[in-house]
């Protein structure tokens, strides 16, 4: 076991030091920040001093490696967009909204499906089974955008019951969180009922019926709990999905999270926020894919073996 957590941790090493390079590089396609940062009468003599300040003067490779040892350090450097701010001031300033729409789209991803995966395994090849494959099929093939767009028209325009962006109450959280969690719903409704299925065709499940016990008893409490060992896991990368994927949903609600903030830094070409905020969101994405990974491993020791040899 100790191998095994061993070779993941220098795998999340490894992906991080990759991430950081290919994140630093493309930060600098989107432009020279040299022109956020001065105005349009700027001198030569301004850019030049504008650039020995900022570090920009120095070879790119240079640059990469202070960034990385500044990086090390936990100090991500001062933001172009918002001067006098650092970068990690304004990403745990935002994270907490991030964080908040994030759990909000797990508890609704995990209250829809798992009944609606127990619900659709009992009734397998019903119209309640060929219902869940459509829904399953919608959720999947839909983007969080649109899902987004079509719940502000309905829930904000037409009906006025909800608001249709920002973060002020309860209510403002509802439909990102709807927008978010929907095609996780119709994964993790997929995944249950694949479970759901095997340990219903188990025999003991069979013995368990003979023996006369209610058929409700025995799907949500024993078939249940057997079933939602890969569920639970899933929701690992589902919960690091949500905070990197909440990018275009923060958006379209302008809900005040990282992501937005990744957005707003983006059309000012300001890369120290940019390159740290992906940054951040891989530190976050990969870490809880190797807590999921070290997970498994506990759950099923063959995993960890077959992984090590």
């Amino acid at each position: 076991m100790q191998r095994y957590i061993i070779v993941r941790l220098f795998h999340a090493v490894l992906a991080l030091f990759a991430m950081s390079l290919i994140v630093f590089s493309l930060a600098r396609v989107s432009g020279n920040p040299l022109d956020v940062l001065l105005p349009d009468d700027a001198t030569e003599q301004d850019y030049i001093q504008t650039a020995e300040a900022w570090g920009l003067d120095k070879p790119l490779h240079m640059q990469y490696l202070v960034y990385l040892g500044r990086v090390l350090k936990g100090d991500f450097g001062e933001s172009i967009k918002w001067p006098g701010r650092s970068v990690r001031e304004l990403i745990l300033a935002r994270f907490p909204a991030t964080l908040h729409l994030a759990f909000f789209s797990l508890v609704i991803a995990a209250i829809l499906a798992v009944p609606l995966g127990v619900l659709v395994a009992v009734k397998k090849d019903t119209s309640i089974d060929y219902g869940g494959k459509v829904v399953a099929l919608l959720g999947q093939a839909a983007p969080s955008f649109w899902v987004g767009i079509m719940l502000i028209w309905i829930f904000a325009v037409t009906l006025e019951w909800l608001p249709s962006s920002g973060r002020e109450g309860w209510a403002s959280v509802i439909m990102p969180s709807v927008a978010l969690g929907w095609f996780q719903v119709a994964a993790v409704m997929r995944l249950t009922r694949s479970s759901m299925l095997e340990v219903l065709d188990t025999e003991y499940v069979k013995l368990a019926r003979i023996k006369g016990i209610p058929d409700w008893k025995v799907v949500w409490k024993h078939c249940l709990r057997n079933a939602a060992i890969a569920p639970l896991t899933y929701f690992g990368f589902i919960l690091g999905g949500f905070l990197t994927g909440s990018v275009v949903t923060e958006t379209v609600f302008a809900w005040p999270g990282v992501g937005l903030l990744a957005i707003d830094a983006l059309r000012a070409r300001d890369f120290q926020v940019v390159q740290s905020v992906v940054l951040f969101f891989g530190v976050v994405y990969i870490v809880s894919s190797l807590l999921v990974d070290i997970l498994y491993a506990y759950l099923d020791p063959r995993i960890r073996y077959t992984s090590a040899s």
